[in-house]
């Protein structure tokens, strides 16, 4: 690995670790086994580390965990494939309750940061069409307007229900059983 994956390895175990807000760019440089200066190189400052790190990490974890879960409604309707994918989110959630705790915490700094929102926003553009590109390989019947709408949709679910199962670990607000009668319903049918 490089000084750049180092730093990104090493704030990830850092805030794992510590959290956002303890975590320093010193005690970063030396998790990554680098200099200090190597993350202004690198990044422009440790808010961007932290926010890239933790965007990477919980992006592809629960990213994967969830185009697995996409593509395993393969073969069903739209609509029992958004069962397969929430009832399976509460394992995704525990899988990556401690890394989901930091992004919460990471999310209040973004917000407060113009900067760190504008990076975020480009990293969120990524992710919406990565998840509407899985929706539409599992689902061809559907037209690339259709796929990108759902895969924004379950981003934004999971985001939400994310939040709720923190502050009630094991619970979702809605399994997909529900949430497959709540769209049904909303949709007349």
């Amino acid at each position: 690995m490089g000084n750049r994956e180092d730093l990104l390895a090493g704030a990830r175990k850092v805030i794992l670790e510590r959290g956002v807000a303890k975590a320093t760019a010193r005690d970063i440089a030396a998790a990554a086994g680098v200099s200090l200066a190597a993350i202004g190189y690198h990044f422009g400052s440790k808010d961007r580390l932290v926010t890239e790190a933790l965007s990477e990490a919980l992006g592809n974890s629960m990213g994967e965990a969830m185009d697995e879960l996409i593509a395993a409604g393969t073969g069903k309707s739209p609509l029992e494939g958004l069962a397969v994918l929430w009832n399976g989110m509460s394992a995704v959630f525990a899988g990556n309750h401690e890394a989901m705790l930091a992004s919460l915490e990471n999310i209040v700094r973004i917000v407060r940061s113009d900067e760190a929102r504008a990076q975020l926003g480009d990293q969120l553009s990524r992710a919406f069409v990565d998840l509407g590109a899985h929706v539409q390989a599992a689902h061809p019947e559907l037209d690339p307007v259709q796929a990108a709408a759902i895969g924004r949709l379950y981003f934004v679910l999971a985001q939400g229900l994310g939040m709720l199962w923190l502050l009630d670990p094991g619970q979702v607000g809605i399994d997909g059983d529900q949430l497959t009668v709540a769209v049904q319903a909303l949709a007349g049918t």
